[in-house]
């Protein structure tokens, strides 16, 4: 029986170690039959090599692709190109925020760090989706990692308002790229101890309230079942859903009050 995402090109961004929900990703869509291209940048680029190592033989190209550098997106743009001659999807899980625009600097927060959060982790969805979308074929797929962006939160402070861009970003691509055939939707997925949220001080903070909340129940130690539902976005089986958030959070943000 042929896989989800049998013979299909996929991009993801984002894989820094096993913990990673787009490891995960990009785990389960090579299971599924996909051929991917991971991408990374900076100090992290040997992090994403040796991680890349654990994906196949052969393992995948990874791609030098800092989201913020025009230079770049067009450089991955001709390789995918030039390597593929097509895309069918891609996994976007970029987010960063400087050190003094989280952890309860919210009130002091200056707009260099605050901008840098929103072009990092909202606008890079728009830039990487439009300067690639000439290689996409209707029925691609464009799959982003929110976390929820409708409350605040402890600590994440201008992180939250970067993913509230996300979010509308999203919707706006899905507006824009639906006539293409391209699908835009994002997948909210509940805390998980990755390195990036190992980078939030006082995130740890909100783990305890899945656990009392989550009808389901939640592990922060296990992101397969996020990496599943992206897997199923870029998929044939959701032809018809584009900006769309799908919460993968173990029913927590349906819940009014803790579960007694």
């Amino acid at each position: 029986m042929a896989g989800l995402l049998e013979g299909k090109k996929v991009l993801v961004t984002g894989v820094l170690d096993r913990r990673s929900i787009a490891y995960s990703a990009a785990r389960l869509a090579v299971e599924q039959g996909a051929e991917i291209a991971l991408s990374g940048f900076g100090r992290a680029m040997s992090l994403t090599k040796r991680t890349a190592k654990r994906l196949g033989d052969p393992e995948p190209p990874v791609l030098e692709l800092d989201v913020n550098k025009p230079e770049d997106i067009e450089a991955v743009a001709r390789d995918l190109g030039e390597r593929w001659g097509e895309l069918d999807g891609i996994v976007h899980a970029i987010a960063f925020a400087p050190e003094d625009a989280l952890g309860g600097n919210f009130l002091s927060a200056e707009w260099p760090s605050v901008a840098t959060a929103v072009q990092t982790s909202a606008y890079s969805l728009k830039a990487l989706s439009v300067d690639l979308m000439d290689l996409m074929k209707p029925g691609s797929s464009v799959v982003g990692l929110d976390f929820d962006a409708r409350v605040a939160w402890p600590a994440y402070d201008w992180m939250g308002v970067a993913k509230a861009a996300l979010e509308s970003t999203s919707r706006y691509l899905a507006r824009d790229l639906g006539p293409r055939g391209i699908r835009v939707n994002l997948v909210s997925a509940g805390p998980l101890r990755t390195l990036a949220a190992k980078g939030i001080s006082g995130f740890e903070g909100i783990e305890g309230e899945w656990e009392r909340q989550a009808p389901l129940s939640w592990s922060t130690a296990d992101p397969e079942p996020v990496g599943r539902a992206v897997v199923s976005l870029l998929s044939d089986w959701w032809p018809a859903t584009t900006g769309e958030l799908i919460h993968v959070d173990g029913g927590y943000h349906a819940m009014g009050a803790p579960i007694k």
